[in-house]
This record gives structure tokens, sequence and C-alpha cells, in this order.
């Protein structure tokens, strides 16, 4: 069975950038993710407190 390389698994290092550059990236996916949450709960306020009360439901019935 040949070696699998670096660049045979999809980790080209000169194309991925530095693990600094890659938590930027992540980070602002996350805080782009959290705003676009944020506007849906305003615009369906009916959705939104519906899924609080279905998550609230699944944590009073999970078990630790």
């Amino acid at each position: 069975m040949p070696d699998l390389g670096q660049h045979d698994r999809g980790q080209d290092p000169e194309r991925e950038g530095t693990e600094d550059e890659r938590l930027r990236r992540r980070a602002q996916f996350l805080r782009e993710l959290r705003e676009a949450r944020e506007l849906r709960d305003r615009v369906r306020p009916r959705r939104a407190r519906a899924a609080r009360m279905r998550q609230q439901m699944r944590m009073r019935t999970f078990r630790w």
C-alpha cells in the first residue's frame, strides 16, 4: 500500500495557512453564525420561543 503524504490527504500546508489564520477564520465564522441566529430569532419570535421551550424540555429530561 502506498504511503499517503500530506498532499494526498488534502492537507496542503501552503494552501491551508497557519494555525492562527485558521483560528481567526473560525472565530469570524462563529461570530457571523451567532449574528444570523440572533437575526432569525428577532424576525420569527414565535419560532424562537418554541425552539427555546424544546431545548429546555430536552435539558430537563437529560441524564448526567
